[in-house]
């Protein structure tokens, strides 16, 4: 993946023999953020400025700063009375976010598939064969959703456009949550998924034009989006 502007000035800094120490507010919000977004910290769980406080060392004013730029980020809700809580997301927000996701994906895969090398290539085929192995009998939907995420990172990370890289990053990490059990709710989209996942590497292969790629690209996405909203429905 291509890295952060932040992740880029710092490692700059600390070759060139810099200190690249982060301030307490922005080490308490990264460790917070990296909770979240790898699930230890889930949907509703609560979190305490006092506690935090207490277990990262600090005071609680740096807490209050992560949580805001949290909540600004949409990863925490605030509620009077009820404290700094880790957002869950609606089914509106699962569409938009998705709809985003299927056109940034699109667009950064046809940018991307020009500058794939065999090698690439070679990573995203045993990675879609490792997800064929796992339908059936073997189907750990979390870990299929894990393995759906390297996929796409293989077939954009060549991408050249590194601003239209990095708000893909950021949409991944906005429904990171959802994804990781997004195929618990549809299984048999993972048959579908792969096969996908298929065509999508014969087009890049073959050498397709750039707009074929983004819509097979995009339109996978958003079948997964319609299969997963479907199912909620039926589910509410």
């Amino acid at each position: 993946m291509i890295a952060t502007a932040r992740e880029t000035v710092m490692a700059a800094a600390t070759e060139a023999g810099a200190p690249a120490a982060m301030s307490k507010s922005e080490t308490v919000y990264q460790r917070l953020r990296g909770r979240i977004l790898d699930g230890t910290y889930s949907s509703g769980f609560r979190l305490v400025l006092g506690q935090v406080a207490k277990e990262f060392g600090v005071s609680p004013v740096p807490v209050r700063e992560a949580v805001r730029r949290l909540e600004a980020e949409g990863l925490v809700t605030y509620t009077r009375n009820v404290g700094a809580e880790v957002a869950g997301v609606n089914t509106a927000d699962y569409a938009d976010a998705m709809q985003t996701l299927a056109v940034l994906e699109g667009v950064a895969t046809s940018l991307a598939a020009p500058k794939l090398t065999k090698a690439d290539l070679d990573a995203a085929h045993k990675i879609n064969e490792e997800m064929r192995a796992m339908r059936g009998e073997n189907f750990d939907p979390v870990r299929f959703t894990e393995l759906n995420h390297k996929f796409h990172e293989v077939l954009c990370a060549t991408c050249p456009n590194a601003h239209l890289h990095d708000l893909l990053q950021r949409e991944w990490e906005r429904i990171g949550l959802i994804r990781r059990s997004s195929f618990t709710f549809v299984p048999g989209r993972s048959r579908t998924s792969v096969e996908e996942h298929d065509k999508l590497l014969e087009l890049i292969s073959a050498g397709a034009d750039a707009e074929e790629i983004e819509m097979a690209a995009r339109h996978h996405k958003l079948r997964t989006m319609e299969q997963f909203l479907a199912r909620r429905a039926q589910r509410s």
